[in-house]
């Protein structure tokens, strides 16, 4: 019988050679993450009118074909502006199995950037969601909201993940799993519907705490890398009373007090918004690879970068304020590698960090 849970680097490979993952260009070694896999932009970018799901009985290309404004080339790279909606197919589509469905989310560093970036699919009725069974191409929408970027095809700005079976670790199995090895340091295990984790405004040296967004900044070329002055784009966010007041519209990127580990024979994933938290989000990217923040791949404990939006009024926030959960999910079985081990981990043992396309100060 076949193990239900996340599926592993090794299931995904597998993939890739059975045709239940088809692609236009052969799919690189460098796609292929602990428990995901990296998606990749394909040659044409469409200016929608809005954001739309396809909607059951419906396919992408139809809508678009309602939505376009104009179609053009990023194959060599092109912008897209700051406000505006865009769709890109992407150059991987699916064939999968009955028992098998898939999740996706944004990189960490899209997440960071303020880049609001989607999966849709044929029949949709949900973002970054793909039924068993899906039959069919990706698309990802793809929406700047604090700067305007670069693109080109064959960059890779979401990942996806495949699940076969009951996949959640509920409570008591996390307890226990804590138990065994803790999977967050800096304070008690808060576990309700996964793991709780709080922001960090009292830093142990100084009072930088996070950065804010400016609304006024040039354009980010996804592909230049250690590159762009943080002063450029950000404000530092500063405070020597644990408090700041998030301002309606603003972007923030700011860190968890907790120093967070993903054991190897598990998966995380950030759980969605709640409204009764405040009025706030915690951002996009979800996913977190098996072995983030584990000792024996070279972290100890990695803390949580919290990427935050303030929605309709001001909003207190104070040190140590629940402000989301991660929710565990079992592997199906072990990955060959894990996040920080042998891989390319931008953000193993991080603390309040910038996306990789920022000179580190």
């Amino acid at each position: 019988m076949t193990a239900a849970g996340v599926l592993a680097d090794r299931a995904i490979r597998a993939m890739t050679e059975d045709g239940s993952i088809l692609a236009e260009a052969p799919v690189l070694d460098c796609q292929i993450q602990p428990a995901s896999l990296d998606l990749r932009l394909g040659t044409t970018a469409y200016r929608v009118r809005a954001s739309f799901l396809a909607g059951r009985g419906r396919t992408v290309a139809e809508r678009l074909g309602e939505l376009e404004m104009h179609r053009f080339d990023i194959g060599g790279g092109a912008v897209l502006e700051k406000g505006c909606v865009y769709v890109v197919p992407l150059m991987e589509s699916l064939a999968l199995p009955a028992d098998l469905a898939g999740a996706a989310s944004a990189k960490s560093s899209i997440g960071r950037l303020d880049l609001l970036t989607r999966i849709i699919t044929d029949h949709g009725t949900e973002f970054d969601r793909v039924p068993a069974g899906y039959r069919g191409p990706l698309y990802v929408e793809i929406c700047p909201q604090s700067f305007s970027v670069i693109v080109r095809a064959g960059q890779m700005l979401n990942q996806i993940i495949f699940r076969r079976g009951r996949t959640r670790i509920d409570d008591d199995e996390l307890r226990a799993i804590h138990a065994r090895s803790p999977i967050v340091s800096g304070g008690e295990a808060v576990i309700s519907g996964g793991l709780g984790f709080s922001v960090d405004l009292r830093p142990a040296e100084g009072t930088l705490v996070g950065y804010r967004a400016k609304p006024h900044t040039g354009v980010i070329d996804l592909a230049r890398i250690g590159h762009y002055d943080p002063a450029d784009f950000w404000e530092e966010v500063r405070t020597a009373t644990g408090r700041i007041i998030l301002d309606p519209g603003a972007f923030y990127i700011l860190v968890s007090r907790e120093a967070i580990a993903i054991p190897p024979d598990c998966a995380a994933e950030m759980a969605p918004y709640l409204a009764m938290v405040g009025e706030f989000r915690v951002h996009y990217a979800g996913f977190f690879d098996p072995g983030f923040g584990w000792a024996e791949a070279g972290g100890a404990g990695s803390r949580g970068v919290l990427e935050v939006r303030c929605h309709e009024a001001p909003f207190v926030l104070e040190h140590g304020q629940i402000v989301g959960r991660l929710v565990y999910e079992r592997m199906a079985a072990l990955p060959e590698r894990i996040y920080g081990a042998g891989l390319a981990s931008n953000y193993q043992g991080q603390g309040l960090k910038l996306s990789k396309h920022f000179r580190q100060t």
